[in-house]
């Protein structure tokens, strides 16, 4: 027993990371208190539960880093010289000639969960647009809770009386909105591949 207990410490002080321990201080907080509590788990419990518990809290910590990051990526603008949104130089005049009645709604990357609550928070002040444009072009996926929460968007600027144009060329994310049975809220002539069209549309809608 005296042979194996010597071993497993041998073992286990080999397989430790001793760079990171040395910069777990300096580099992050959340990490350095993920490895020592897996570290007292491991000694004081069991093996694979702390495995397990560490990996799942850092999983959770990444998904949360994750969607603070991608909440920043839904964005609205209603003046062409806001230059959050990647719009050209003719698309700008076509949104400046609105004379901000019409919101742009501009979503981009891959789309998880926790940004539906970015999604609630743009289009709160939706009854004071007569159109709302939701633009997908750079969104190459989404989830369940996204495509519900553009789902209520698309349901409230309805309420508001308030047109609804969609921009959304790729494949898979058309494919993702038609699941959730989103595309059935939006009519087949304000769905379109070009945001320059849209925009031409939606100023078409307010001059009327």
């Amino acid at each position: 027993m005296a042979v194996l207990a010597g071993i497993a410490v041998y073992v286990g002080l080999n397989i430790l990371d001793w760079s990171f321990i040395q910069r777990a201080h300096k580099v992050s907080i959340q990490g350095m208190v993920i490895m020592y509590g897996v570290m007292l788990l491991t000694v004081f419990v069991d093996l694979i539960a702390a495995v397990g518990l560490g990996v799942f809290i850092s999983n959770i910590i990444i998904i949360d880093k994750l969607s603070k990051v991608q909440a920043r990526k839904v964005k609205a603008i209603s003046d062409g010289d806001d230059n959050v949104v990647p719009l050209s130089i003719s698309e700008r005049e076509i949104l400046d000639k609105a004379e901000g009645k019409v919101l742009f709604f501009y979503l981009s990357g891959p789309m998880i969960f926790s940004v539906s609550k970015a999604i609630s928070r743009q289009h709160a002040s939706i009854s004071d647009y007569q159109v709302m444009i939701l633009d997908l072009t750079d969104v190459p996926m989404i989830d369940v809770t996204v495509g519900l929460a553009l789902e209520n968007a698309i349901k409230d600027a309805l309420d508001a009386h308030c047109e609804v144009l969609l921009i959304c060329p790729n494949t898979e994310t058309r494919q993702q909105l038609d699941k959730f049975q989103v595309l059935t809220l939006v009519t087949i002539e304000n769905n379109y591949l070009d945001r320059e069209q849209a925009l031409q549309a939606a100023l078409i809608y307010v001059s009327t």
